[in-house]
Order: C-alpha cells, then sequence, then structure tokens
C-alpha cells in the first residue's frame, strides 16, 4: 500500500483547485466552505468536470472499468458551481426522502392491514413464508436461514424501539400486533418480509399499491431502500448508478402502460431518473394529488452551470424532463 497523502490546510487546498484550473473567485469563500463541508466530500461534486485520458487512438482510458480521470479540470469549472451543485444535491434528498417516506409508511399501513386481519401476529408465524425461504443455505461455508435471520433482526429492532405503543405493550406483558411492531422497522427490514412472504400475500399487497408484478416490486423496494440510505446518511445520490438495470412491468396492464409511456433505456433504469419515475408511480398511487414530481422537476432544472452533460449523468432522456410526461 501506498502511503497517504500529505496534510493540507483549507487555504492549500483552494491552490491546489486552482492549480488544476478551477476557477475560483474568492479564495476565502472556497477555504469557508471547505472548511465547513470537508474537501472530500466536494471532491464527488467536481470528479465529473475533471478531464478525462485518451491514448493515441483517442479512447478513453479505463481504471477500474470506468474512464480515467486526470487531475486538469475542464475549462469554465467554477467552485461557486460546484456548491450550488452539492446543495442542490442536498435538496433533491430531501425531497427523495419525502417521496420515500410515503411510500415506507403506506407499505407499512397495507401490509399489516392485508396480513393482520388473517392473523395478528403474522410477522411471527412461518406460514406467511415462502417454504424456500424457510430453508437452510450454505454462504461460504456458513449455514444461513433467512427466516430465522429477520427474525432476530426485526426481534432487535422491536426491543431497542421507544415508540409509546410498543413500550405500552412490552410493560403490560401483550403480544405486538403487527399493525404495531411495523412502526419499528427500518425500511430495510420491511422490504425484507414482503421479500419472504408467499406470492398470494405479496399480490394482494402489491395489488394495493398499483403493481401488478410483486416480483418487480421487491427488486424497487430494494434498490428504494438503497437510495433511502444515501439520501438518510447525507451522500451524493444526483448522478448514482446501481449495476443492473432495474426491471419493469410488461403487458397492458395499468403499470405497464405507465412506464412504457416513458420509454426507459437501459441506462435510464440504471441511475436515478429511472427511479424518481418509479417513486413517482408509487406515489401517485398513494396520493393522486401530490405534487411531489413538480417540486422535484424544478430543481433539476436549477442545475448548475457546469461542462458536463448533467442530463446523461442522471438517465435523463435527452428530450428534456417535462413535467406534463409526468402528469399526463
Amino acid at each position: 500500500m501506498e502511503g497517504a497523502k500529505p496534510f493540507k490546510e483549507h487555504s492549500e487546498l483552494v491552490a491546489t483547485l486552482e492549480q488544476r484550473g478551477m476557477l475560483v473567485a474568492d479564495s476565502e469563500r472556497a477555504a469557508r466552505k471547505i472548511s465547513q463541508v470537508g474537501y472530500y466530500r466536494l471532491s464527488g461534486f467536481w470528479y465529473p468536470c475533471r478531464e478525462i485520458e485518451f491514448d493515441e487512438k483517442g479512447i478513453a482510458v479505463k481504471l477500474y472499468g470506468k474512464p480515467k480521470r486526470l487531475n486538469q479540470f475542464l475549462p469554465t469549472t467554477d467552485f461557486d458551481e460546484i456548491f450550488k451543485l452539492y446543495t442542490l444535491d442536498k435538496r433533491l434528498r430531501f425531497l427523495l426522502l419525502d417521496g420515500i417516506e410515503r411510500i415506507e409508511i403506506n407499505l407499512k399501513t397495507v401490509l399489516a392491514h392485508e396480513l393482520g386481519k388473517v392473523d395478528e401476529l403474522a410477522y411471527q408465524n412461518p406460514a406467511f413464508i415462502n417454504p424456500t425461504q424457510l430453508k437452510d443455505y450454505y454462504n461460504k461455508g456458513t449455514i444461513k436461514n433467512s427466516w430465522i435471520e429477520w427474525s432476530n433482526r426485526q426481534r432487535t429492532e422491536l426491543s431497542r424501539s421507544k415508540e409509546d405503543a410498543i413500550v405500552w405493550h412490552q410493560k403490560s406483558k401483550r403480544a405486538i400486533p403487527i399493525w404495531v411492531a411495523v412502526e419499528a422497522w427500518s425500511f430495510g427490514t420491511l422490504s425484507k418480509y414482503f421479500e419472504l412472504l408467499k406470492q398470494s400475500h405479496q399480490n394482494n399487497i402489491a395489488a394495493r399499491l398499483g403493481v401488478s408484478n410483486p416480483i418487480l416490486l421487491v427488486r424497487w423496494l430494494q434498490t428504494i431502500n438503497i437510495l433511502r440510505n444515501r439520501c438518510a446518511h447525507h451522500t451524493r445520490v444526483w448522478n448514482q448508478t446501481h449495476n443492473n438495470p432495474i426491471g419493469l412491468p410488461t403487458g397492458d396492464s395499468e403499470d405497464s402502460l405507465y412506464f412504457a409511456s416513458f420509454n426507459l433505456t437501459d441506462d435510464s433504469k440504471k441511475k436515478l431518473y429511472g427511479l424518481i419515475v418509479i417513486i413517482w408511480y408509487l406515489v401517485q398511487k398513494i396520493g393522486p394529488n401530490s405534487d411531489w414530481i413538480q417540486h422535484l422537476i424544478e430543481e433539476i432544472e436549477m442545475f448548475p452551470n457546469l461542462p458536463i452533460c448533467y442530463k446523461k449523468a442522471m438517465g435523463i432522456p435527452e428530450v428534456g424532463l417535462s413535467i406534463d410526461s409526468f402528469l399526463s
């Protein structure tokens, strides 16, 4: 391993940026902003503005599967615009969390209602679980069991919860019904439980959300949970990519026709735009009068003046980002 990079004061870091071609109108302000949020955190926002290295044939040199970036910045890369991108990403995270919260709360409500009317303690009953998820399996030489691991996980979350209703049940030594228990579950625990359920239960819950294929909903929830965690931990989201294109329904179902109208490419399905389309579909099913998408589009359209194609980085089609396309 190579040694760590040498420590530099904030003013020295600003000087380094200027030496590499970044425009800095106010060095003192730039140093102050770096002292507030960190050079390394901001570096993720100016990284796309670094020049790409090409070989003698004009082909981009790859490093770890991605184009290798040089230290030199593209012309017109401006520190003030970079910081605008940082604050834009922050506002996007707040809006995305708002949409995801609606999905999480509604999923808890629907799941608890659909299962609770059959068994108040359904989440403790393996009869609701797909038999394949009840079997032991080997992973790297270790025996694992998805149902047992999930049960232990949710018990831990219940025991840690300070929610009044859960504490009351615990002190009263009363069994905690599913409509109370779900309040202690994280989105990850909630989405995993949905994945473990028998398909008949998945079908009922997915139908309440307007989703024709519960297997796709499993993947959507997994990917949305990753996005939720990025937002909750203040991690950059605007140009993040996941490895595999997210699946969409096909056929003549209502949700299939909705997604077909966007003509999403595989690239869009790997990036934030594809997730925005999915989140908006679910948010509309929960609250038909929601104006969430309008606020999100207004923010994206305020993208700073930087020498990068933000639409491509976000998976947005070249035709643009239209509120009408989401409301039609």
